[in-house]
């Protein structure tokens, strides 16, 4: 406390002079345009409106995030949109509240980093919560999508406040996991955490007056794309009559493609989530989606009789035997590529900065003397006060994690009883390791693996457990434990990344993070029984609907193989397997070998884990994507400048409408 009271003790006059000499003989500073604010204490960076718009902003893209995932199979990031949104809904309130005569505390970027760090806390748990992989994955519904009997040891109902439980439990637990490194991933290796750095950039630019004037051109685009958006849902329920009726079920490419669910539906949340992810992705499932409807589904087919004669299109001795594990394959491809590329890419640069720490450099220990301090920016020198002044002690991160490891290997087999405590006591004592790798790698390259680590977890406990004993609950449920871990504690640094560079303060960060994971805990369930209370429980996860769950259907594939084995595949379904887990392989190295060489083909070689989807849901989704690549290729053909500053927020407009609109309709 008494550090950040000194840093509002420093003259301004004092800092803009510091600033214009360190101008005169460096890069463009960042900081040299806020010389002149001090940074707020952290008890009014973390205020009681930013925490209000986040339940209210996090609930929103919880419910997007959420449905997205179990329809699409994806979960995009919004970061942008929150920093955005946030600014926004801010900004309004206090110029309302001026009109009115009403003071209010002026709103700064520091503020405006803890409201989105809230909110994407908050919106992330949708994906690492499970509610559309592994939690899903246990029901009756998935499990007799995947070909199961949807009852016994194997399946497990949901149930609202045991999911709220489990969620704290180990959430918080992630919080602490890797914190005592904040310091040493920043500032000592200095890795660049790029979603984190991002943000922190359009938090610098909001908050300066060509940065305004670029956000209200935004809020106008997406107050356009609202209008714009609602029309099209209006027209296509005029035109709708029923189930298989309407602009959603039409035929484009014609009848013969339709069955094959090859078919555009004009879906405009597809198109928008299409919008946001990257042009290689959605046109490696379109490619994907092609392959697999024309050439690889009607040859399985027609060796019904021959290599299964099961008639069932979803168990796993029938049909669903190849598609299901081939794009498992596909994705376990492509996962051993980056565990093996990234834990190869971390090492070398890990051992780089050793080598450079024994020859001498300009890290910045905490008994950082006057010397060094002379050699770096105006800019590190401000960012570094504020991020070594103050923080949570080391021994508080150990204790709280050890407290939550305590209670989570006492309470965790309570809510899963398929799962022992010592189960979890391992989980625990292995993820710290995990979780430093995977932060390292994703400040590397922006990649976290921490579905990798999840999809392990239940091969290895669901094989321990068995299959008499409930292994494959007990394998999903090692998932969650792990997924959310690994994950959170990567999204924790990336947040502390983006608060180094706007001069908040770590305390405001981890807090912001505990209010985020607080509030998150609570809405992800109550979004989903929402969702359940609409859609009906029955279809969350239910093959060939509108809400599949492709990834609940690849994780509980996952965990019956882990407790089956290979026993319950068709003929030659093993083969198959093979020759695309090798596949995918190929494919990763052929992309980075293209990356490293720069040869001209290196935008046009699939992504494998894009194409393991359309072996999961139909192609009609990866039509909706593509067009949404589609348009935002021809709107940067016209205007480039205008689709990188604005498409982000007309496609996630188009999303929230779509989704209002479908939440009307269930």
């Amino acid at each position: 406390m008494a550090a950040v009271a000194g840093e509002h003790l420093q003259s301004a006059e004092a800092e803009n002079e510091a600033a214009r000499q360190d101008d005169d003989d460096e890069q463009p500073s960042v900081e040299v345009a806020f010389a002149g604010q001090t940074p707020p204490p952290w008890w009014l960076q973390v205020t009681a409106r930013s925490v209000a718009a986040s339940v209210v902003l996090g609930t929103v893209l919880t419910f997007m995030s959420m449905r997205i995932g179990l329809t699409a199979g994806v979960g995009p990031a919004f970061n942008i949109v929150a920093s955005l949104l946030g600014f926004f809904v801010i900004k309004s309130w206090t110029r309302l509240l001026a009109r009115f005569g009403v003071a209010s505390q002026p709103f700064t970027r520091q503020e405006n980093v803890v409201l989105q760090t809230c909110i994407i806390s908050c919106a992330t748990l949708s994906f690492y919560g499970g509610f559309s992989t592994y939690l899903l994955a246990m029901t009756g519904t998935v499990a007799k999508s995947t070909g199961g009997t949807g009852t016994g040891r194997d399946v497990y109902e949901l149930h609202t406040g045991k999911v709220m439980a489990f969620l704290g439990l180990v959430s918080y637990a992630s919080l602490f996991c890797t914190l005592p490194l904040r310091k040493l991933m920043i500032l000592d290796y200095k890795l660049m955490y790029p979603s984190g750095s991002a943000i922190a950039g359009i938090v610098n630019s909001f908050h300066t007056p060509a940065g305004a004037a670029t956000a209200k051109l935004q809020v106008l685009a997406m107050t356009k794309a609202m209008v714009g958006s609602f029309m099209w849902a209006s027209f296509q329920w005029i035109y709708t009559g029923g189930s298989g009726c309407g602009f959603q079920d039409f035929p484009m490419f014609g009848l013969r493609a339709y069955k094959q669910k090859f078919y555009f539906d004009f879906s405009a949340s597809l198109v928008g989530v299409g919008m946001i992810c990257p042009v290689v992705v959605n046109f490696s499932m379109l490619f994907a989606s092609a392959i697999t409807s024309f050439f690889l589904w009607p040859a399985l087919q027609s060796k019904k009789g021959q290599w299964y004669t099961d008639p069932s299109p979803t168990n796993f001795r029938g049909v669903n035997g190849y598609k299901v594990p081939m794009g498992i394959a596909m994705v376990l491809g492509d996962c051993l590529f980056q565990l093996g590329s990234i834990t190869i890419r971390a090492a070398y640069h890990f051992n780089k900065n050793r080598q450079g720490q024994s020859l001498g450099s300009t890290n910045v220990p905490d008994d950082i003397n006057s010397d060094e301090k002379t050699s770096l920016s105006y800019d590190d020198r401000r960012r570094n006060k504020i991020f070594l002044d103050k923080g949570l002690p080391d021994y508080v991160a150990v204790a709280g994690y050890i407290f939550f490891s305590a209670v989570s290997a006492i309470f965790v087999p309570q809510i899963f009883p398929q799962i022992r405590y010592y189960h979890v006591a391992l989980l625990y004592a292995v993820a710290p390791i995990m979780a430093f790798c995977n932060s390292y790698a994703s400040g590397l390259c922006d990649w976290s693996l921490a579905s990798v680590y999840g999809k392990l977890a239940i091969f290895i406990v669901g094989a321990w457990v068995g299959e008499a004993a409930g292994g494959t609950i007990a394998g999903l449920a090692a998932c969650g434990v792990m997924l959310m871990i690994i994950g959170n504690a990567a999204e924790l640094m990336h947040d502390f990344k983006t608060g180094y560079l706007t001069l908040t303060s770590p305390v405001s960060m981890f807090i912001s993070q505990a209010i985020g994971t607080s509030i998150g805990c609570l809405i992800n369930p109550l979004v989903f029984l929402c969702l359940e209370k609409f859609v009906g429980k029955e279809h969350l996860g239910e093959a060939g609907s509108v809400f599949s769950a492709p990834l609940a259907t690849a994780y509980r594939g996952l965990a019956v193989l882990s407790v089956k084995g290979i026993k319950i595949l068709p003929k030659h379904s093993l083969m198959f397997c093979i020759a695309f887990v090798f596949g995918a392989f190929f494919l990763d190295c052929l992309a980075t070998i293209a990356k490293a060489k720069k040869w001209k083909v290196k935008s046009y070689i699939p992504n494998a884990m894009a194409m393991a989807i359309p072996f999961l849901i139909g192609p009609n989704i990866a039509i909706d994507m593509a067009m949404g690549s589609l348009l935002l290729v021809i709107w940067k053909k016209t205007n480039k400048k205008s689709a990188n500053m604005l498409s982000v927020v007309v496609a996630s407009d188009h999303i929230v409408i779509e989704l209002c609109s479908a939440l009307k309709d269930m």
